[in-house]
């Protein structure tokens, strides 16, 4: 005996105020009675202090209280908007498969405000996911029957421009005097200059692209890599605690492998991952901010030690460079070839963004 749920959408997205539907299917080698039918959806923001730049007392919070998104109704009867919905009053349910159709309209609690409304995002420290659960009571005597899926929530289309935006980009140069930490000697001697551009704004749907060019280097390259980080910060009291880690940490985006030939363009193009990201949130008590780290390896008897050493841990045979990325939701248009609204323009990369609350 076992209960399922299946949605409507293969893909699981749905957006803010569209019906939420599918069926209840059960398998069961007889028929059984059952008291109701019940279906929960629950939409929560999880809020985690860990350690890291977060103090000892801090760290005895744990997991602050989930903020709650999510009121559901019934598309045939309206009660007053609850987390959970009754699919099918007391009855019997027969034996071999059956299925039971549902369909509930998600609702914000706040009275309209899509911005409550957050995209799915699973991160390090801030988790925003939605659950819908069904339960099948049977009384005192029997054990319920529960399921519990994710679904995805992404921004209503009708709250997105119109007009694509073309990707918003930023002239960068990474030499031995951009560099905070100690180097080899032959790097602080001989020198190196990587300069390029790459972009600070994007759609979710678009690649994270950019150039790069090699211009001197009196040391050989190991390997020239992105990393994408996501910063969260989290309002605890009257401090705002801030943890930076990587999003992808089985794979970074390879740009070269290997020494690369002086004054060569390479292009950067990188994929961001669906369920690690979402656009960029300035709440109240959280924010959610993402950055593009540029890791230069050279090639060093120390690099060959550590090869899978922390990218975001300075190292004297390494260079990198960290620019904010502002990530946003468009509608699918596209531009025409050679279209561009926004030019390169210069960026102190001294100045990193820090996340608001």
């Amino acid at each position: 005996m076992s209960v399922e749920i299946k949605l409507s959408r293969s893909n699981r997205i749905y957006r803010p105020n569209e019906p939420l539907e599918g069926t209840i299917v059960t398998k069961s080698p007889s028929s059984f009675s059952h008291s109701a039918i019940r279906l929960t959806v629950n939409g929560s923001v999880t809020l985690q202090i860990r350690g890291g730049s977060a103090g000892v007392i801090e760290s005895v919070y744990g997991v602050l209280k989930p903020i709650s998104i999510v009121y559901v109704s019934s598309l045939f009867y309206h009660p007053p908007w609850n987390k959970s919905v009754e699919v099918k009053s007391s009855g019997r349910i027969g034996s071999g498969i059956t299925e039971i159709p549902f369909s509930v309209i998600l609702k914000n609690p706040g009275d309209g405000n899509l911005e409550s409304f957050y995209e799915t995002f699973h991160g390090a420290d801030i988790s925003i996911q939605y659950l819908v659960t069904v339960e099948i009571l049977r009384g005192y005597l029997h054990k319920s029957l529960s399921a519990t899926v994710e679904f995805i929530i992404e921004t209503e289309t009708a709250n997105l421009p119109d007009q694509a935006i073309s990707p918003e980009m930023v002239l960068f140069y990474i030499t031995q005097d951009t560099q905070r930490h100690p180097l080899l000697p032959e790097l602080k001697s001989g020198g190196f200059r990587v300069t390029g551009k790459i972009c600070t704004q994007c759609s979710l749907s678009d690649p994270i692209s950019g150039e790069l060019t090699v211009e001197a280097s009196a040391v050989p390259i190991l390997s020239i890599d992105i990393h994408l980080l996501r910063v969260e910060s989290t309002l605890l009291g009257e401090r705002i605690i801030t943890e930076t880690s990587l999003i992808q940490t089985t794979q970074a985006i390879l740009i070269a492998d290997g020494d690369v030939c002086r004054q060569m363009t390479l292009p950067i193009y990188g994929i961001v991952p669906r369920l690690l990201t979402c656009p960029t949130i300035y709440a109240g008590p959280f924010s959610i901010e993402f950055k593009v780290s540029i890791v230069i390896t050279f090639a060093s008897e120390l690099s060959k030690l550590h090869p899978k050493s922390d990218p975001r841990t300075p190292r004297q045979w390494l260079a990198m460079e960290s620019v904010p990325l502002e990530l946003v939701r468009m509608k699918a248009l596209f531009l025409p070839t050679g279209s561009s609204s926004v030019g390169p323009r210069w960026l102190s990369l001294d100045k990193t963004s820090k996340g608001r609350v």
